[in-house]
């Protein structure tokens, strides 16, 4: 019986010793990242049979449990990879929205300011200064497109190395989860029970994965964790880890993508980068790809469609030196960038794009897959994935020219990104005042003989459907050649000159009609008599004229971009407006978000996490246990000295 009350008692102090260490541990460990509170388990040992009955025999420490709920914690880390997606997404475009909202810094300012400096040479179109101030608006446009463009490639190298750092960070993480899932399978092997700590350290490392990219766990028989990533890549599969790692885009090399490392150096395998979800990696992955390339796009559209359009009309004028205008300012174009795979497959292909419509152009980038001779070609609108298919090039889609030439081979890829380059090419043509084409190059005329009421218009301009003169290729050749109008009687005409068709071609007489010839448009009104008059020639010594600048001013109010639904300001607004409602859905979505995983947080904590007031309350309790097991074995020893003397 002496025996049994001895052992009795130890085994309480054991249990009271282990209970006061696990509470002790607790205690110090919390504030501990991903430490699980710990809680003893004890077990009655078997009692002994006597006479009168079973007789207990004392306790024994079973295990010390890790307190932990699996899906509660799948809820954090789940909750924690979509909260530093959005964190992630909504730091970089913010700097977007606050950089395209300034109004100091923004386009919208200097368009305006560009414009009022045309409209000011329209009034004193022979004023030099007039014309000075307006070249110097437009290279105050220049400085503000192209300074917004490199904030935007500044950017994209940010992304490139945020997507280095997270991809480092993820296979270091990786690695330690694998040298984990090792040391525990050998602990567990080893004592036949869980070694908590290892365990903590292990979730703690997989939380810290989900901050870089979603990460999904299987757990195995053996303990050990599983991790994969994107569409089921395995990132940790038991004590064996797998490196991620940063390659140069096939078709951008501007741009970094996320590679599978093979097993053999140099050899790696890309992954789609769409799959790439949740975490800082997804999180910039998804802004690059959603909103910083469509804004830089959206930019360039504007800059393409001034620089076009602005274009197209001045080279309809004549400058002060009388001679026809050409660009005014230099004429970004479309990049084309071919898949490397296309060279490496015996590819000798050159796609190449041009600008067919300024107000056509949709802002979207597009990939061209060349299917064979047979198949033709696939054109996909990468903004939202429509397709056109060709059985041959060129083509002109979207206001978009597309021609290739011969050496293809079935597979190569085109990236064509009509406008990521608009605004980083803008720049302005010119140097001198007198440069600015701001005459029409041709003028009307009519004799005082003429004896009818009949009147003549200034004229206009047209542009030329043909290239005839490569450096002014909106014109015709014959726009300067004089023109004769000769009444022969009241209701017909002859039209005499160089580069009139058939001339002299005799025409019905319509009141306000159109009359274009040699590139130019006319009306006639009223009544001419037979005998009367008028000519068309070129415009010399005019230099107060200032037909053509007034078109050129009032470009900015017409709908000339998108479809012909919105001006180059208004395209702007657009831009300004777009940014601004993601960036204020992104904060709002995050801040939520956060709340989310604050929310699972304290819920997975209430159960696993340590409450210093139930630590001392067990402390306290452990202490009194071991006080009562100590007084046991106190109480055992004075009766076995008790028996002692007795058998003296």
């Amino acid at each position: 019986m002496g025996t049994g009350i001895y052992g009795i008692g130890v085994s309480a102090l054991n249990a009271a010793q282990i209970g006061l260490a696990t509470t002790e541990h607790n205690i110090a460990n919390a504030n501990t990242p991903g430490f699980n509170r710990q809680q003893v388990e004890t077990s009655a040992r078997l009692p002994q049979l006597i006479g009168s009955g079973f007789v207990g025999q004392g306790t024994d420490v079973v295990a010390v449990k890790r307190v932990y709920n699996e899906f509660l914690s799948g809820q954090v880390l789940s909750e924690q990879a979509h909260s530093s997606h959005l964190d992630a997404y909504y730091a970089q475009i913010k700097q977007i929205d606050n950089l395209l909202a300034d109004p100091n810094a923004g386009v919208s300012p200097a368009l305006q300011d560009f414009f009022n400096a045309a409209n000011g040479v329209s009034s004193s179109p022979e004023s030099v200064p007039a014309r000075q101030t307006m070249l110097s608006s437009a290279q105050f446009l220049t400085t503000r497109f192209q300074s917004i463009n490199q904030r935007l490639s500044d950017m994209n190298n940010n992304v490139n190395s945020q997507i280095g750092y997270s991809v480092t960070s993820i296979n270091g993480l990786a690695k330690q989860i694998a040298t984990l899932n090792q040391n525990i399978v050998l602990a567990q092997n080893t004592a036949g029970q869980s070694p908590n700590d290892l365990l903590d350290q292990r979730d703690y490392l997989v939380s810290q994965l989900n901050k870089e990219i979603k990460a999904g766990v299987v757990k195995q028989s053996d303990g050990s964790y599983n991790v994969f990533i994107g569409n089921g890549q395995s990132l940790v599969v038991g004590a064996q880890s797998f490196n991620l790692q940063t390659v140069q885009s096939l078709t951008d090399p501007n741009k970094l993508e996320v590679a599978y490392s093979g097993t053999s150096a140099g050899s790696f395998t890309r992954l789609q980068q769409s799959s790439l979800l949740g975490g800082q990696l997804g999180g910039m992955i998804e802004f690059r790809a959603n909103t910083l390339d469509a804004a830089q796009n959206a930019l360039g559209q504007i800059a393409m469609g001034v620089a076009g359009l602005f274009n197209a009309q001045h080279q309809l004028g004549q400058d002060l030196n009388g001679d026809l205008g050409g660009n005014f300012f230099a004429q970004p174009v479309p990049m084309v960038n071919p898949s490397t795979n296309n060279a490496l497959n015996g590819s000798t292909a050159i796609v190449s794009a041009s600008i067919a419509s300024y107000s056509a152009l949709t802002g979207s980038d597009y990939s061209l897959q060349y299917n064979g001779a047979a198949a033709g070609y696939t054109l996909r609108r990468l903004s939202d994935n429509t397709v056109t298919t060709f059985a041959a090039l060129p083509q002109t889609v979207d206001g978009l020219t597309i021609s290739s030439t011969a050496g293809g081979v079935a597979g190569d890829i085109h990236i064509i990104r009509p406008t990521v380059n608009g605004a980083r090419d803008f720049a302005v043509a010119i140097s001198e005042p007198a440069a600015i084409a701001a005459a029409a190059p041709v003028r009307t005329a009519a004799p005082l003989t003429n004896t009818g009421t009949g009147k003549i218009s200034a004229g206009a301009v047209n542009q030329s459907p043909v290239v005839a003169d490569p450096a002014h290729p909106a014109t015709d050749l014959n726009l300067l050649q004089p023109v004769t109008i000769a009444f022969s009687t009241a209701t017909s005409f002859t039209v005499t000159g160089a580069g009139v068709p058939g001339s002299p071609v005799t025409v019905a007489y319509t009141p306000g009609a159109n009359l274009s010839y040699n590139g130019w448009t006319v009306q006639i009104t009223g009544a001419p008599a037979a005998g009367d008059t008028f000519t068309v020639g070129p415009n010399t010594g005019a230099t107060a004229d200032n037909r053509n600048v007034l078109l050129l001013a009032g470009l900015q109010v017409q709908n000339a971009l998108s479809g012909g639904t919105t001006s180059f300001q208004g395209a702007y607004s657009q831009l300004v407006s777009q940014i601004g409602n993601k960036t204020r859905e992104l904060d709002v979505t995050s801040q939520a978000q956060a709340s989310m995983v604050n929310l699972t947080i304290r819920e997975q904590q209430s159960i696993s996490g340590v409450n210093l007031d139930e630590e001392a309350a067990n402390l306290m309790r452990y202490q009194r246990a071991y006080q009562a097991a100590g007084k046991a074995l106190q109480v055992a020893n004075s009766m076995f000295d008790m028996i002692i003397s007795l058998g003296g």
